[in-house]
């Protein structure tokens, strides 16, 4: 019973941080977003774990992908970490 709570608050978690990426990245388009309080309160959430990122270099013109791609990799870690989770819940 504890795994399944456990699972469902990382879910709940890792969808909220997913929500607040896709904002920080949505920021982006709007003049001085990032220099707002919201923006300055989203980098301090954002920018440690994009920062992983950084030297991925997935840049096409203008266009910046790392973003998305920080978004996948969490989707996928987030997608295994419950797989293996209750994998351990029903071996008890």
């Amino acid at each position: 019973m504890f795994v399944f709570w456990l699972v469902q608050l990382i879910s709940k978690a890792i969808y909220l941080y997913t929500v607040l990426l896709v904002i920080y990245a949505l920021l982006s388009w709007f003049p001085g977003g990032y220099q707002s309080s919201f923006g300055r309160f989203l980098a301090k959430i954002c920018e440690p774990y994009l920062g992983l990122f950084d030297h991925l270099n997935l840049s096409f013109g203008p266009v910046n992908f790392n973003i998305a791609f920080a978004i996948i990799v969490l989707q996928l870690a987030s997608q295994a970490l419950v797989l293996i989770l209750n994998r351990i819940a029903f071996m008890f």
